[in-house]
């Protein structure tokens, strides 16, 4: 204990600006997940509202739907381009003024939400919700780049683990203020939609007071001094020697070599297995079963006879739990290691969801089923916050070096946004078809994750980036010794993340 408060004394800066971070990161991304499900009857009303004023005449219900539906949709198309944009932009111009770009594109948004019930526009709604979304996309890319770049070794884990834990609060953020007794009235909702542009706000006032990273600039600019003292704002004073010389031999790795395109990083050897893991670990995230959770977590609480009144308040206690297990994660990282918490949370997933299918099935037989089921719902979200929601960011920081990181996380946007609009088209179908039986599904997903996980990730804990390439090498290229760097490509060459 004596350790940790010591820690949190010296590396007060660090704290300081993984707040910063995670307020304008991952937080807006949580939020507007689950924010937009609070007012949508409002909203439905409105449109409908807003065409009788302009044509004099109502929508048909299924046309309003379609209006309704794609409002929510277009927030992950704006994710997908803000994704395929990030990369170059960040190489180009670094991340920090990126981010800083990415809060004006969030106070915009912001404005054309505030401001849609006055107008009497739902376009502006529409607009405002994709501007939201090309943010996301952004800030979801940085952020953990970002943030996994200014920590030492020692809290590298913890660090990472971060981008998970304001993620949940954004969600948890957006059920509490989306309640009838916060934002989610019918009067309030434009400003309940408007309300992370506060996010935005904060951080970019504060960020500019707050360095780039160590690694980039020794890496990219080439200034160590520059690199020095970032570090004594971020860690304190002391000897950080040892992990500036981790980063000069990172430098020196790709001293001769350019950042390569997503097109190149996917055909190089040298990463091939590191992009095999990266896939799993984002498709497992997607296909996990957390969505069908949730959504089955509202039929659950009305088989147990909790009131209708109750029921909201019932999944902001699940919100609050996967928010709580996702903070245990960051105390439980740099103990425990990356691949323990990972196969082990898919395996204990694994056996929720097998009780769990046991007991919906089943729920309709013996009364006291379902209130199994509901113990089995919040057990379900504490494995899947103290396991995968923050070990696989930590991971797939810390398997690409700082060139490289770019570009894998371009690779990474585009799967977790192309999977959640595919997984918001198909999951209705798969629930209506299989009902609680789609768990089975899942539980595959997760079994095979487990078995690859723990066959194939080296662990990462407390290792240097050039350490952790040496076992992916071992898996890139056999057993075999090989002098064969991150690739050949000449320095000549500019830095590019473009497809």
């Amino acid at each position: 204990m004596a350790a940790f408060f010591s820690n949190l004394v010296q590396f007060r800066g660090l704290l300081q600006m993984i707040l910063v971070l995670g307020i304008g990161g991952s937080f807006p991304y949580g939020f507007h997940i689950s924010v937009i499900n609070y007012p949508s009857v409002h909203i439905r009303k409105f449109i409908n509202e807003t065409w009788m004023d302009r044509h004099g005449s109502p929508l048909h219900p299924e046309t309003i739907m379609l209006l309704w539906s794609f409002i929510v949709s277009v927030y992950g198309i704006g994710g997908f381009l803000g994704s395929l944009c990030c990369g170059y932009l960040t190489t180009k111009y670094r991340k920090k003024k990126c981010q800083m770009f990415t809060n004006l594109i969030m106070l915009v948004a912001a404005l054309f939400m505030a401001l849609s019930k006055t107008a009497k526009s739902f376009e502006m709604i529409l607009v405002g919700r994709f501007l939201y979304g090309i943010g996301s996309g952004f800030s979801l890319n940085i952020h953990p780049q970002y943030v996994g770049e200014i920590s030492p070794k020692k809290l590298r884990g913890f660090t990472n683990a971060t981008v998970a834990v304001f993620l949940t609060l954004g969600k948890l953020t957006g059920q509490v203020v989306g309640l009838r007794e916060i934002l989610g009235s019918e009067a309030l909702w434009p400003w309940l939609l408007a309300s992370s542009g506060l996010a935005a706000l904060v951080q970019l006032v504060t960020l500019p007071f707050f360095p780039d990273s160590p690694s980039y600039l020794l890496i990219q600019k080439g200034n160590e001094e520059a690199c020095r003292k970032a570090i004594r704002k971020l860690w304190g004073e002391g000897d950080h020697q040892a992990e500036i010389d981790d980063i000069m031999k990172e430098k020196g790795g790709v001293a001769s070599t350019k950042t390569l395109r997503v097109l190149e990083v996917i055909k190089e050897r040298s990463l091939r297995w590191q992009l095999y893991i990266l896939m799993t670990l984002m498709t497992t995230l997607q296909l996990c079963g957390i969505n069908a959770i949730y959504f089955y977590s509202f039929e659950v609480f009305h088989t147990a006879k909790f009131e209708e009144y109750l029921i909201p308040y019932v999944s902001l206690g699940v919100g609050l739990c996967e928010c709580l297990s996702s903070i245990l994660c960051s105390t439980l990282i740099d103990r425990f290691g990356r691949k323990v918490l990972l196969w082990g949370g898919y395996l204990l997933m694994c056996s929720v969801l097998a009780l769990l299918t046991m007991t919906l099935s089943l729920q309709h037989r013996f009364f006291w089923m379902h209130y199994f089921s509901v113990v089995l719902i919040f057990l379900f979200v504490v494995f899947y916050g103290i396991g995968p929601s923050g070990a696989t960011i930590s991971v797939m920081v810390e398997i690409f070096s700082q060139s490289y990181r770019p570009s894998a996380f371009l690779i990474v946007g585009c799967i977790n946004w192309m999977g959640l609009f595919v997984l918001g088209m198909i999951f209705p179908v798969i629930v209506d078809n299989l009902g609680p039986f789609c768990f089975l599904i899942f539980l595959g997903i997760l079994a095979l994750s487990a078995i690859f996980i723990y066959l194939y990730l080296p662990e990462t804990k407390g290792k240097s980036i050039m350490e952790i390439k040496a076992e992916f090498n071992k898996l890139n290229f056999g057993q075999k010794e090989t002098s064969v760097t991150e690739n050949n490509f000449p320095k000549e060459q500019l830095s590019c993340t473009k497809l």
